[in-house]
């Protein structure tokens, strides 16, 4: 059932197996989380804005045409919630290309088999790109969210955002420059910090080495 193409399974939606709605959600409700926060910037409005988004979906699915995939047009009707929203919050006013520049991300650390350090500095990479792209400007951090992120395509970014495609490349090449100069401050601000040679890796050296000339040690000792 899960691996139905999406087409197949709004067929038999429509037929009346309701309950298969639920595969569709499950399929794109990271997608969709992650679009909507990008426009609202709120976990707890994120999720009320997804839950309306996928009733309007519901409500609406005998309008959806084929024209285009599904992904794309309930990405379009999950965008269009959310910046309803966040206009009725404030947070935003529109798409509007602003005057900001911006930036490349930070590349994921990932590990096979990661240590604590591994996964603490691993988690710590994904705080600062999350952070880094919570302070795009609004237009920029949608288009990012999708293209990097979600990994569409320009084509369906510019569709699913309702802009053209070289908007889409210009918002997105200027995120990427944003995003480096902070990230860039960020870490010049921590430099200071890193690689420290934390106590446990003291003791660590310490014991090895002395475990290593123990018995040299020792044998020095019994010749005083």
């Amino acid at each position: 059932m899960i691996s139905l193409p999406d087409d197949d399974v709004v067929r038999r939606i429509r037929q009346g197996e309701t309950a298969l709605f639920e595969v569709l959600m499950r399929r794109y409700n990271v997608r969709i989380y992650r679009i909507v926060r990008a426009i609202v910037k709120d976990d707890a409005e994120t999720e009320d804005v997804m839950q309306q988004a996928y009733l309007n979906a519901y409500r609406h699915l005998d309008q959806f045409a084929g024209r285009a995939k599904f992904a794309t047009w309930l990405t379009r009707i999950a965008v269009y919630e959310a910046l309803g929203r966040a206009r009725r919050n404030r947070l935003t006013t529109s798409l509007q290309e602003p005057d900001a520049e911006g930036t490349t991300p930070m590349d994921t650390l990932t590990s096979t088999g990661p240590d604590p350090e591994q996964t603490l500095l691993a988690h710590e990479a994904s705080r600062l790109l999350e952070e880094a792209v919570t302070a795009l400007p609004d237009a920029f951090r949608a288009v990012f969210m999708l293209r990097e992120v979600e990994g569409l395509s320009t084509a369906d970014t510019a569709e699913s955002l309702g802009l053209n495609e070289d908007t889409v490349k210009t918002r997105l090449h200027r995120a990427r420059r944003q995003m480096r100069r902070h990230l860039t401050t960020r870490v010049k601000a921590a430099a200071p910090a890193a690689f420290q040679f934390l106590a446990v890796r003291c003791d660590r050296v310490v014991g090895n080495v002395f475990a290593e000339l123990q018995p040299a040690t020792v044998g020095a000792r019994s010749r005083e």
